[in-house]
This record gives structure tokens, C-alpha cells and sequence, in this order.
């Protein structure tokens, strides 16, 4: 299964996701968005293929969000493109795409349905444990 990961190694999150999808077997291929930003096109069909809004891409929380305005709905999708292209910090993480499909893992265990052999039991690094459901 290939496996891809729009990682952050400074973020708890994307940490706990990126040792998920390795407990499960897989080594992902691991974009460091910051490093190596989506472009426009990739952004599109990443928020596509979420099923999200441009907006429910943007993260809010330590990024500059509140000083460029982001909430003010005057906003166009464009110009929020525009504005994660300039500021990739604005992009929320981890994104992770499978054959399965594509999520936005907050949290990290929404990984856990993209795998083809996710791990019963995860410990995450603030010692939280994830059982993953028997279904």
C-alpha cells in the first residue's frame, strides 16, 4: 500500500500519526509541508479529495490566522489559497492519503481507517492508549 504523509515533525499529531501508519508496517512517503509546500493544483485535490472547504484547511492555532484576518469572511478561496502558499503553517496537519483515502488525521488515531493492517494498541507520546475498535 503506498502511503503519504503532509507532515510537521514539530506537531505532537503528526508525530503520533507518522508512528501509526509505521506500527502498521507501512514506511510512508513523508512530505514535510513546510520544507516542500503543496502547490496550488495539490492543494486543490488534497481539499477535494477531503471533502472539506478551502477555509477547513486553514489551521488557526500557532499561525499567523488572527494577525492576516483569516476570519473575516471577505476572504475568497482564492486569496486563502494565496495565503497558505506564503504562510504553509496555515495548512493543517497531518493530511494523509491512502488508496483507502484521504484525512486530515486530528485526531491522530483517524489514521487508523486509511491502513491496511492498523496496530490494536498505540501509545501516544503524552502516554494516551488508542485500542483500536474491534468491528
Amino acid at each position: 500500500m503506498s502511503v503519504t504523509i503532509y507532515h510537521n515533525p514539530s506537531c505532537g499529531t503528526s508525530r503520533n500519526t507518522l508512528a501509526m501508519i509505521r506500527q502498521s508496517g507501512e514506511e510512508p512517503e513523508i512530505i514535510e509541508y513546510l520544507k516542500t509546500p503543496p502547490d496550488r493544483a495539490r492543494l486543490l485535490e488534497l481539499i477535494g479529495a477531503l471533502g472539506i472547504s478551502v477555509r477547513g484547511l486553514l489551521r488557526e492555532k500557532g499561525t499567523p490566522y488572527a494577525e492576516l484576518g483569516l476570519a473575516d469572511p471577505k476572504w475568497s478561496d482564492d486569496e486563502l489559497l494565496d495565503f497558505m502558499q506564503a504562510y504553509p503553517i496555515l495548512i493543517n496537519r497531518p493530511i494523509v492519503v491512502t488508496a483507502r483515502g484521504t484525512k486530515l488525521c486530528r485526531p491522530a488515531e483517524a489514521v487508523l481507517d486509511l491502513l491496511d493492517h492498523p496496530p490494536d494498541r498505540f501509545v501516544k507520546e503524552d502516554g494516551e492508549v488508542v485500542v483500536r475498535p474491534t468491528k
